[in-house]
């Protein structure tokens, strides 16, 4: 029996990185989609940082371009939602997903082979926006394991935000649909965050809104491990890192569950 648990969980690893490679070879082939995933954190960071740093008031008088990259850096996460969706509802519409279906091979293995290479997409916005970012000024001050913890969760919010792309790609298949949707989750989680200013300097209204906003609590949690300048007031400030946890689980729990739930509805 041990054999055969073995033999199955090889199979199934070689199907996932099987499917992650041929995203990545689809990937090369038109790279538009990793453009955006780079380019609009990049823009974010010299637009706010750079041109835009001198006039922001950070708390405690720290580094702007310190206190603004882990806010740019979860756009990798979230400027991938469209790409990942777009893919999906591509491979839908073309009859790749049909194809593959019609394979002996797990549904599960599909979409986790298809997150696992949009993962690695994504972890290589994250190095290229990492070596703008110490260009235009920020610097991790924790111990190098901190640091790498730092990234860690900024990978694991990636990762979230891909099972989110491919969720949206299986419910909804128009290309209009997803480009608005995905950006309007873009912008929304972006700047109703404190990723980019302090939920002080925000109207009453919004400030909660930001306060609990999943990205928030990430963010906090990775300037905490990088030590950069951040501003800390509320429960959910104060308690970041169990936010960060219970909402990222959250969100691959659902997203991961519909995701499963429409790719196996589909099939019938």
């Amino acid at each position: 029996m041990a054999g055969v648990g073995a033999g199955a969980l090889a199979s199934a690893l070689i199907e996932i990185e099987t499917v992650a490679a041929r995203r990545l070879r689809r990937l090369r082939r038109a790279p538009g989609g990793l453009v955006g995933i780079i380019m609009n954190p990049i823009i974010v960071l010299v637009a706010f940082g750079y041109l835009l740093g001198a006039s922001v008031e950070v708390p405690g008088g720290s580094d702007y371009s310190e206190y603004i990259f882990a806010g740019g850096l979860m756009q990798v996460g979230l400027a991938g939602i469209t790409p990942t969706a777009m893919a999906v509802a591509l491979d839908l519409r073309s009859g790749l997903v049909d194809r593959l279906r019609s394979l002996p091979i797990s549904k599960a293995t599909v979409l986790i082979g298809h997150s696992i290479g949009d993962l690695v997409t994504g972890l290589f916005g994250m190095a290229v926006v990492t070596v703008v970012g110490l260009a235009l000024g920020w610097r991790p001050h924790g111990d190098p394991l901190s640091v790498l913890a730092g990234f860690a969760v900024a990978a694991a919010f990636v990762y979230a935000m891909v099972w989110v792309g491919i969720m949206l790609g299986l419910l909804w298949r128009n290309p209009e649909t997803i480009s608005s949707i995905g950006g309007l989750i873009a912008v929304l989680f972006s700047f109703l965050s404190t990723g980019f200013i302090s939920s002080e300097k925000m109207p009453a209204l919004v400030r909660p809104i930001a306060e609990w906003n999943p990205v928030s609590a990430v963010v906090t949690v990775v300037r905490q491990l990088w030590d950069n300048p951040q501003h800390v007031s509320g429960f959910a400030a104060t308690h970041s890192v169990l936010v960060a946890v219970l909402s990222l689980t959250a969100v691959l729990l659902v997203a991961g569950a519909i995701s499963m739930r429409r790719y196996r509805a589909d099939a019938h």
